[in-house]
């Protein structure tokens, strides 16, 4: 696993190939283990390799990816996600926004807390494993009035297994990862480590593509998904392959009382399994934004 990096300026990383059939790829593994790359089964050891060569392809952009991929209402969904974590209500908080290279889920966080509740004291630890995206989040942050204060850094680590030197036991208030955790080898490696780094009391939240309930609308969105997206992917970024992973991950990704489970499996307390409790809908399914809260 990766150790981490405080960073300023990440260097750059040559992108993987990806191998683009839907056959197992061997490996000499001896575990054995496999798991997900959308629809391809590939060995475990695998898959950190292939998904940072999807995200060095598509970093410089990745909203144009997220735009397609959401009919570009992602954006919203970010500002209601954070709207309803309520960052500085009560107080300063330190938070962790993990797999969120790109920085658009930290400054929405420092500017609710700023912009609601005058507080310039909470601060935001931006994680990823994936250097070229924490390129893109410096260069945005650069525009901002958080460059180069307190509140806001970057490391390069892996969601699975943050280096506990720096990412130390029951530390941040908040803990927050968007279109991130699907991409990840493990995630009730990933769910552990959230719960290792907050506070008792404090709270977990994912926002993720997620299932859509409606068959008309889930028909629809498979439609607009398999054949719109990876056509916009190559006309807009010459790389359809890769939106056709992200395309193909979000419908692997377990359903929404399936995370739920795996988010209490990690020790967190979530309402009820339906819409509103353990988890909240947005637009039918097409995301979900999940809490838990560490008990």
């Amino acid at each position: 696993m990766q150790a981490t990096r405080s960073i300023r300026l990440p260097r750059k990383l040559s992108a993987c190939r990806l191998i683009h059939n839907h056959s197992i790829i061997r490996s000499s593994d001896p575990s054995g283990r496999t798991t997900s790359f959308g629809f391809r089964t590939v060995p475990e050891e695998s898959k950190e390799s292939l998904v940072k060569g999807v995200f060095d392809s598509v970093a410089s952009k990745y909203d144009l990816m997220n735009d397609a991929s959401s009919l570009g209402v992602h954006r919203l969904w970010k500002d209601s996600f954070v709207d309803t974590l309520k960052p500085g209500r009560k107080g300063p908080l330190r938070c962790i926004d993990v797999a969120g290279g790109t920085g658009d889920i930290a400054l929405r966080i420092l500017d609710h807390a700023r912009e609601n509740y005058a507080d310039r004291e909470t601060t935001v630890e931006i994680v990823d494993i994936n250097a070229q995206m924490l390129k893109e989040g410096f260069t945005r942050f650069k525009k901002t009035m958080y460059h180069n204060t307190p509140q806001v850094s970057f490391h390069e680590a892996n969601a699975q297994e943050l280096p506990a030197s720096q990412f130390k036991n029951d530390s941040y208030d908040l803990y927050t990862i968007t279109f991130g955790i699907r991409n990840c080898t493990s995630i009730p490696a990933v769910l552990s480590e959230a719960y290792r780094v907050l506070k008792p009391g404090a709270t977990f939240a994912c926002l993720e593509f997620s299932k859509v309930n409606n068959p008309l609308l889930s028909t629809l969105y498979d439609q607009y998904s398999f054949t719109v997206i990876p056509l916009l992917g190559t006309i807009l970024a010459g790389d359809r392959d890769s939106y056709q992973y992200l395309v193909e991950s979000i419908r692997k990704f377990p359903s929404q009382p399936e995370f739920a489970q795996m988010i209490r499996d990690a020790g967190f307390s979530t309402g009820g399994d339906f819409d509103g409790g353990a988890w909240t809908d947005l637009w039918g399914g097409i995301a979900s934004i999940h809490t838990g809260v560490k008990i």
